[in-house]
């Protein structure tokens, strides 16, 4: 399916394209985690990309992650995986096991509940909440003005830890140009900066996909998803509707 070192090559292209952005904006290469956003690849697809160093592996969905997880055996470095489609509760409990990295919190009881999973199987997932910028329908997420509800409860929990904020820009600015995402960006930014100030401790800052990962690293962004640059075009209807996930590569 993938031609020998087709995955290495495109890895090595998104990796200096992270370290040029990164720098345009006076930022350091390596404060930004790429995620290959593994969704709907075969274990074989990734193992390559693993082979080739990539250290974080984002999954949409939790039934199949858990196939691919136990499958992609370690590289060079420690693999680290990470949730980025929207999380049932009735799931959770194995996302948890599953995932040092949840990026898809938009409410109350679904981080209390990871919290009380988290310390009954004794793990210490890394949370970040997922903002609505533009109150999307089709997308989860939590409004921006009931952000400060939600980072609130989060503070008091025991087992997990809230890390950051997460946002994908609505499908209009995705549509155009990647400029078209920066707005969304630095609204996502901004809302970090605010609730920093409120003294929230939140330094992880996902956003930013194939199409304009370069613009959320000049934004800010600490974590980036990328799918399709690195693995290539996905098979078509990979996502059923009603399933954890949307567009998150």
């Amino acid at each position: 399916m993938n031609p020998e070192g087709r995955i290495a090559g495109s890895l090595s292209a998104v990796r200096a394209r992270i370290a040029g952005a990164a720098l345009r904006a006076g930022r350091r290469p390596g404060d930004v985690t790429l995620i290959g956003i593994s969704k709907t690849m075969p274990a074989e697809a990734v193992q390559e990309a693993v082979a080739a160093g990539l250290a974080d592996l984002g999954e949409n969905r939790v039934q199949e992650a858990d196939a691919k997880i136990p499958a992609v055996r370690p590289g060079p470095t420690p693999l680290t995986w990470h949730l980025v489609g929207r999380l049932q509760q009735n799931k959770a409990r194995r996302a948890v096991a599953l995932f040092p990295w949840i990026h898809s919190i938009d409410s109350v009881p679904l981080a209390q509940r990871i919290d009380r999973i988290a310390g009954e199987i004794g793990a210490r997932p890394s949370l970040l909440v997922e903002v609505s910028l533009a109150g999307e329908a089709a997308k989860g997420g939590i409004a921006p003005g009931e952000l400060g509800l939600l980072l609130e409860a989060m503070g008091g929990l025991s087992h997990a830890r809230l890390a950051g904020l997460m946002a994908i820009p609505p499908h209009s600015a995705q549509g155009q140009t990647a400029e078209g995402s920066r707005p969304w960006f630095r609204k996502l930014r901004e809302l970090q900066d605010t609730w920093r100030l409120r003294g929230y401790d939140l330094p992880a800052l996902s956003m930013g996909m194939t199409d304009d990962f370069e613009i959320a690293i000049e934004e800010g962004a600490t974590h980036v998803r990328v799918g399709r640059a690195l693995f290539g075009e996905r098979p078509a209807a990979a996502e059923p509707a009603g399933t954890e996930g949307t567009a998150r590569r």
